[in-house]
């Protein structure tokens, strides 16, 4: 008979064990999702996840509209040069696209064109010194124009490169301090169990694993999209190039 109570007590004792275990990994287990880790954790950590959250979001606004804006801007260019090289008059195609510029190829072509008609306009074609300076301008303006384009499509590439590359920093930087506060717990319980600091721990690393999803498709993309906009810069400055050569030889034809 007390074989079997003592038994049954090693039984009784190791149930506990095991349910407090089983106790322990559910609480651990049910508070991994990113919403829980986050209502749980400290105020600076909360400051990190939310930063990198709307890093995140602006990210990804910057990404999609560069990528259907260089889509459309290629889209664009190949009706003009399509336009451009159908052999029709330039004046009439400058006419109809002076009222109506829909793409930085268009502009700068029109820019050209504008400062061509003002300055020839009070020049005499045969004066070799006015036809070299309309060159100089007419090329000019096509590069003012570039230049301006350029500018307009590399806004919020900065902060692409800058989240690609600190992105996991910062999230290492939630990281540390929750590592921390896990030291402050044990030092103010005096414990070092895994059941004391493995949920403080575990909300620490959900920063580290925020600031790589932050980062890696930031850094990603900023190689592809700046690679596509050089591609396109370059496209626009062989056009000037054409366009300025175009011009040179109409005066020398005359």
């Amino acid at each position: 008979m007390s074989s079997i109570a003592t038994d049954g007590a090693v039984a009784g004792a190791s149930d506990i064990v095991v349910n407090g275990n089983i106790s322990t990994t559910t609480h651990v287990a049910g508070g991994d999702s990113i919403l829980e880790y986050f209502w749980s954790a400290g105020l600076l950590i909360k400051l990190v996840m939310i930063a990198l959250l709307i890093s995140s979001i602006w990210s990804w606004t910057v990404i999609i509209t560069k990528y259907l804006k260089l889509k459309r801007l290629r889209a664009d260019a190949d009706y003009f040069e399509e336009s451009f090289w159908s052999g029709a008059p330039l004046e009439d195609l400058y006419k109809e696209l002076k009222g109506a510029v829909f793409d930085p190829m268009s502009n700068v072509f029109c820019s050209a064109m504008a400062e061509w008609e003002n300055f020839a306009g009070s020049h005499k074609k045969d004066e070799l010194t006015a036809t070299k300076t309309l060159e100089r301008r007419v090329d000019r303006a096509m590069q003012i124009a570039i230049r301006r384009e350029v500018d307009e499509l590399e806004k919020g590439m900065a902060f692409l490169s800058s989240l690609g590359t600190n992105g996991v920093i910062i999230g290492l930087f939630g990281t540390v301090i929750g590592i921390f506060n896990g030291f402050k717990v044990i030092a103010m319980q005096q414990s070092a169990s895994l059941a004391t600091v493995g949920p403080v721990i575990s909300e620490a690393l959900v920063t580290t694993a925020m600031g790589i999803f932050v980062a890696i498709p930031a850094a990603l993309a900023y190689n592809q999209l700046s690679d596509s906009i050089s591609k396109y810069i370059s496209r626009l400055e062989t056009f000037a190039e054409e366009f300025g050569a175009i011009v040179s030889r109409q005066f020398d034809e005359q």
